[in-house]
This record gives C-alpha cells, sequence and structure tokens, in this order.
C-alpha cells in the first residue's frame, strides 16, 4: 500500500491585531528551535533555506539563489554574485514548532556573520555538497560551532550531481571534522537516477518528485536493498548503543528496537554533541527537505534543553547563570546592527531569559547606560513584522536603542548581568580610501560609521602622516562588498587605493626598558618615570600588561595610566610603523614626585619606554598567512603547484578524488593578489579555490627590507 504526506505544514494561528501591534502565537520553549544553516560557500545554504520556507507555509513561491529572487539573499550585491553577505534572520513553523533559522555565509571574508550568528543559536544544520564534500570553509565554520559547543545535524545536499558521493562524504566528515558521523538516511539512486531516501530509523523509503508541489510517496525499500538496509540499521543500531547507556540495556536484552526509542536515543546523543546525524537530499530537485525538518524537530535542542547560560552578576562580580525561562530576570545579548533603509538604526538580539515589552526601559550593562525598546520587529529577511512582547528563547530585532552595538548586553534594571562578548578574527587587507567630490566628502563620514557600527571585522584609521584615511577588511571581496554599498546605499562615491597587507610586528628577545618623562615649566612641572619589562609571547597571544611595583615605587592611581602609554605606544611599532602585538610588558619598578607627578606624565613614561625597548629587542615583521585550498582537474596540477611555488606558498597536502584533485597549501596573502584571474588562466577557468586567514609568521628578511624601505619613503 502506498501512502501520501502532506508537504506544506499547518499555518500558525491567525495573529490577533491589538493596537497597532501584532500579538504573535505563544509557542511554548520546548516547541522553539534556534538554528543557523552553515556551509562552505556555493554548498547549497540558501536553497535548502528558501525550500524550508516554502515547505513550511513561509513563502508562496520558490526563491531560486541563480534567478536572483532568493529571498533570504535580499541586498542588491546579493542578488547580483549570487553569494549570501549577510546573515539573514527568519521565522517558520513545522509540526506546530517554531523554528527561527539564520542563513549565514559561506565566504571566508563574511566569517564574523557566522561567528555571531552561532553565538546565539542553539544548533546548526550543516550544508555540504555531495560532490565536493567537507570543504575549507566546512572546517572554519565547524570549529566556530565546536567553540560554542552548538549540537548540528548535516545534510548531504546535491546528490543528484554527476561524481556525488554519499559514502565518502560521510568518511571525510569523520576525518577531516573529528566528528561521529552517524547516517539516519540513505540516498535512493545515484546521481542523475536519484530519486529520494531511505529512512534507516523508521525503515521506509520516500520518493521525492521534481515538482515542487508534488506529495512525497512513500514506499516499502525496494526488494533488492533491503538485505543491504537492513545491515545498515543494525550498524545504526550498534553504534548508538556503544554511546547510550538506555540503548545498550534494550540492545543486550535482545528484542526489538522501537522506532521512537531509536530516535529518542539519537536526540540525546546529539544533544550532548557525541553524534551527528546525518541526512542527504537536494535541495534544488526539491528532494529530502521535509524530512530534515522533521529532523531539526526531533534532534535539535530548544532553549530548554540547552545548559543555563553563564554571566557576570555587575555588581559583585560572581559567576551565575540565568535559566532559558520567562520568569527568570532579562538578560540578552545584541548580536548584530543593521540601517535598515526604512526603519532606521535595528539592532537584532537574542533574548536568554525573561521577556520584554515594547517601550520597555532596559539596562546596557556592557556599556553602564539605560536604554529604552522601541518597537519590537519579527524579521523575515528585510521584511518584518510587528510585535507586543518577546520572550525567551526568541530571536528579533528593535528601534530605538542609539547606544547598544554588537556584543553588548541588554537586562533587568534591577539585576545587571553581563553575558560573554562575541570576539571577532582582526582585518588582515587594508586599503586607502578617499571622496570623489566635496559633497562625497560631507557623507563619507556618515557612511564608514554606519558600516563599521554594522560590521565588527571593518575597521576604519586614519594615517596621521600621510593624512589618508585607511579601511580594513577580511579580504578583497570584504571591501569590493562595502565600497558597493557606499555607493548604492549612502550615494557616496569614492576613490579607492590598491589593497595593502595589514603586516604586524613583534619582538623576538626579553628586554628591560627604561621611560623617563620630566619637564618643567617654571611653575609645576611633569615627572614620570618607570621601568617595564618586555618579553616576546607566542603567536596570537596579543597583548599582557603586568603590574609587578612593590614598596609603592608608583602610586597605584598612576598604574592605568603607564599601561595606556604602552597601548598607545603599541597602535604604531619600530620598524616600519605597524602595530606590536604579541607582547607581555610587565612594570616592575619606577620613581615619582609628589608634586610634579601626574597621569599624562606616568603615560608619556610608558610610551617612550615601550618604543625604546621595542627598538633594541630585536624587532620583526609578520605577515599573514592564507590556507589556501583548490580543487581542479588533474591534468593542471604541475602548473598550479609551479605557480603557487612562485608564490612562496607551501603544500601540506593533496588528494586524489578520480580525475580531480584538491591542494591543501599555505600562501602569504601579499601573494594572493589577483590570483582568481591566475588560475582561470592556468586551468581554462576549471579551477575553483578558497582562502581562509590561518596564521601570522615572521616575513622574510628580504622582503622586510624593501616593506621598511617603502614605510620610511612615504
Amino acid at each position: 500500500m502506498v501512502a501520501t504526506v502532506r508537504i506544506r505544514a499547518p499555518q500558525p494561528k491567525k495573529m490577533t491585531s491589538v493596537g497597532n501591534n501584532i500579538m504573535p502565537r505563544t509557542f511554548p520553549l520546548d516547541k522553539v528551535r534556534n538554528i543557523g544553516i552553515i556551509a562552505h560557500i556555493d554548498a547549497g545554504k540558501t536553497t535548502v533555506t528558501e525550500r524550508i520556507l516554502y515547505y513550511t507555509g513561509r513563502t508562496y513561491k520558490v526563491g531560486e539563489v541563480d534567478e536572483g529572487t532568493a529571498v533570504m539573499d535580499w541586498m542588491q550585491q546579493e542578488r547580483e554574485r549570487g553569494i549570501t553577505i549577510t546573515a539573514a534572520a527568519t521565522t517558520c513553523h513545522w509540526r506546530e514548532h517554531r523554528i527561527n533559522i539564520i542563513d549565514t555565509p559561506g565566504h571566508v571574508d563574511f566569517t564574523a556573520e557566522v561567528e555571531r550568528s552561532l553565538r546565539v543559536l542553539d544548533s546548526g544544520v550543516v550544508i555540504l555538497d555531495a560532490v565536493a564534500g567537507v570543504e575549507a570553509q566546512s572546517e572554519t565554520v565547524w570549529r566556530q560551532a565546536d567553540r560554542y559547543s552548538v549540537p548540528r545535524i548535516c545534510f548531504i545536499n546535491k546528490m543528484d550531481r554527476i561524481g556525488a558521493n554519499f559514502h565518502r562524504t560521510v568518511g571525510m566528515i569523520e576525518e577531516r571534522l573529528w566528528a561521529k558521523a552517524i547516517p539516519i538516511q540513505l540516498p535512493l539512486g545515484k546521481e542523475n537516477l536519484f530519486q529520494g531516501i531511505i529512512d534507516l530509523t523508521d525503515s521506509k523509503a520516500w520518493l521525492f518528485p521534481n515538482d515542487v508541489d508534488a506529495t512525497p510517496v512513500e514506499m516499502p525499500i525496494p526488494e533488492e536493498e533491503k538485505d543491504e538496509i537492513t545491515k545498515y540499521r543494525q550498524s545504526l543500531i550498534e553504534r548508538l548503543a556503544e554511546n547510550d547507556d538506555q540503548l545498550m540495556l534494550l540492545y543486550l536484552e535482545g528484542g526489538d528496537i522501537a522506532n521512537h526509542q531509536l530516535k529518542a536515543a539519537i536526540r540525546r546523543l546529539t544533544l550532548a554533541n557525541r553524534i551527528v546525524p546525518v541526512l542527504c537530499g537536494s535541495a534544488l530537485r526539491n528532494k529530502g527537505i521535509q524530512p530534515l525538518l522533521d529532523a531539526i524537530v526531533d534532534y535539535l535542542p530548544s532553549p530548554l534543553d540547552v545548559p543555563p547560560v553563564h554571566v557576570i552578576d555587575a555588581k559583585t562580580g560572581e559567576e551565575v547563570t540565568r535559566p532559558a525561562s520567562d520568569d527568570a530576570p532579562f538578560s540578552a545579548l545584541a548580536f548584530k546592527v543593521v540601517a535598515d533603509p526604512f526603519m532606521g538604526r535595528l539592532v537584532y538580539f537574542r533574548v536568554y531569559s525573561g521577556k520584554v515589552k515594547v517601550g520597555t526601559q532596559v539596562f546596557n550593562s556592557s556599556k553602564g547606560h539605560k536604554e529604552r525598546l522601541g518597537r519590537l520587529i519579527l524579521m523575515h529577511a528585510n521584511r518584518r513584522e510587528e510585535i507586543e512582547e518577546v520572550d525567551a528563547g526568541s530571536i528579533t530585532a528593535t528601534v530605538g536603542l542609539k547606544n547598544t552595538f554588537t556584543g553588548d548586553t541588554l537586562c533587568d534594571l534591577s539585576q545587571p548581568v553581563l553575558l560573554e562578548p562575541i570576539r571577532f578574527p582582526e582585518p588582515v587587507l587594508a586599503m586607502a580610501i578617499e571622496p570623489r567630490s566635496k559633497a562625497d566628502q560631507d557623507r563619507l563620514g556618515e557612511a564608514l560609521n554606519t558600516l563599521s557600527e554594522e560590521d565588527p571585522t571593518f575597521k576604519v584609521n586614519s594615517d596621521q602622516e600621510t593624512g589618508q584615511t585607511l579601511i580594513s577588511g577580511m579580504g578583497e571581496l570584504h571591501l569590493e562588498v562595502l565600497i558597493d554599498r557606499m555607493l548604492h546605499e549612502f550615494n557616496v562615491g569614492v576613490r579607492v587605493g590598491k589593497p595593502q597587507v595589514a603586516y604586524k610586528e613583534t619582538i623576538t628577545v626579553p628586554i628591560e626598558t627604561e621611560g623617563r618623562f620630566i619637564r618643567q615649566f617654571g611653575g609645576r612641572g611633569q615627572y614620570g618615570h618607570v621601568w617595564l619589562r618586555l618579553e616576546p609571547g607566542e603567536r596570537g597571544s596579543g597583548f599582557r600588561f603586568l603590574d609587578r611595583v612593590r614598596g609603592g615605587a608608583i602610586p597605584e592611581e598612576y598604574i592605568p595610566a603607564v599601561e595606556a602609554g604602552v597601548k598607545e605606544a603599541l597602535e604604531s611599532g619600530v620598524v616600519a610603523g605597524y602595530p606590536l602585538v604579541d607582547i607581555k610588558v610587565t612594570l616592575y619598578d619606577g620613581s615619582f614626585h609628589e608634586v610634579d607627578s601626574s597621569e599624562l606624565a606616568f603615560k608619556m613614561a610608558g610610551s617612550i619606554a615601550l618604543k625604546d625597548g621595542a627598538s633594541t629587542a630585536k624587532p620583526i615583521l609578520l605577515e599573514p598567512i592564507m590556507k589556501l585550498e583548490l580543487v581542479l582537474p588533474a591534468q593542471f596540477l604541475g602548473d598550479i603547484i609551479g605557480d603557487l611555488n612562485s608564490r612562496r606558498g607551501h603544500i601540506e597536502g593533496i588528494e586524489t578524488h578520480g580525475e580531480t584533485c584538491v591542494v591543501h597549501s599555505l600562501v602569504p596573502l601579499a601573494e594572493t593578489f589577483g590570483y582568481a584571474t591566475a588560475l582561470r588562466s592556468l586551468s581554462q577557468g576549471r579551477a575553483t579555490y578558497s582562502l581562509e586567514f590561518y596564521c601570522y609568521k615572521e616575513l622574510p628578511a628580504n622582503l622586510t627590507e624593501q616593506i621598511t624601505f617603502r614605510a620610511k619613503g612615504k
């Protein structure tokens, strides 16, 4: 007997108007899912999200990335390039559950969008390309999810393409991501004969016609597949039993294990981050989306399944927790700021505990001031629905927070707490920018300020020597998109210089250094005297300042001034004027004058000591190294490796999959400019690559001389 299932979700109850606000249907916390769609570029994240929106009844027409009609890719720059640039939020409903979704970018230049999204989400759906398998950015987003202990499921997409290999991709998940991948589905058919899926938990097969509105058809498992499927299901049970005590007891008793018991074990292990369930399908051909939605509901956590968030009590400094409950004191994290052309400054925030209404006054504990919530808005990409109240577990946006920025904590006025802020990578590429006309000059400052508020990885600095304005970002595409936005959104015409590598400086030997700032002006003078110990730190350790002054050699009130002077001196190094990093500074001695000493004097003394000491501590230049992954036909391998060697590249490994090679290498950022054009020429346009920041390494001596000469000659 052949059964059919519905493909559209039941619509949520109609919203009722209350004044100008809309009261949303209330969902119990255990029926809420906050998920992120994450993957390598071009794995199909946005296509999966568009199908989810259609099948849940959120949209009534399927958006296509290639046609520029995707709802979630709403920016002009996204539709022109066919890629996701900014994380877009939406809400839909499936099986009486509310699913809050953030569709994140896949390009490494926009990794900050993934970082801040994973910080506030409870779980993730990782999309993988069945042909390419686990790619470079897949590893990056996986590590980001690991950092926040985000439970996730994998959806192997593009199963209908030539070269798609489900089992190879599952193997790559285990080998390259160090995850325990547990397939709970198998593909029905291969490549262009891919028709649907076989569900190992229910022992059923599902056929998905290509027509988006056609109903999936349940069918018995084909006779020729039964033995194979029985073997895979048994393997599934055994692997789950190895990790779950409850299922192990049932398994040892020897009886049949019911489907619901199997699903309960998968859920327990997924929530504990001990396994990653693997599903498959083809989003573009509308295959496998409904079972994916079922898996999101069945296996991914609600806010109640996630450990209570840890916060710092702003009054006592002690660590406390905030449970996911409407009755707990209000606490939320602002994770995104957007300049909306119609509504003004929008601040997205995730509510961890408590609830809040429109017009409520809240406390920004990160900045130490009060803010009043304007309109509360449920976002659907760039469209919006106004709501009256937001409760625990929700992701929403608000208008009216003028002094709240990415990473700030919003909380109850009477019980202030601090959530852990979001950490973002430092920019690696800079370029000079100047307005085209006087009219553009007036608007440029506002545009730069707005864009830097939105994007924490976009920095704006002024070069004091040349008077140039420098903008810094995560890569060429990142800066290109921001410049395009200046023109189209802010009507600012600009001229840009060539990209500049964001070099850093550091020291290589420990040294002790003295700083004196003594001035006499006829009356009260200035007196500051410090001794600092400078030590090189590990790569990526940043700056550390330690106070080891004993016996009152320097009064306590002047210690922060010394640190401020040191920090100021670090901004401009001693080799070529680049920032000094990875350095440990210990203040251990000094002297003061009871009348003439001041904060200014000690700040200057700290700055002088740092500069003098760094100059004699064998300073070096550091350059950003990028991880480069290339996918290319084997016939072009020799030419491309030769080109990499000429770019000071280091080959880490080469994988071969049939006629396709995957090259893993490390290349200095300075050698990657214009690489896309060179690669097209070398491979007849058939090779693809991805770049991501890896680390900073010492620059060779001959190049250090060139850069130093250029810096001093400007």
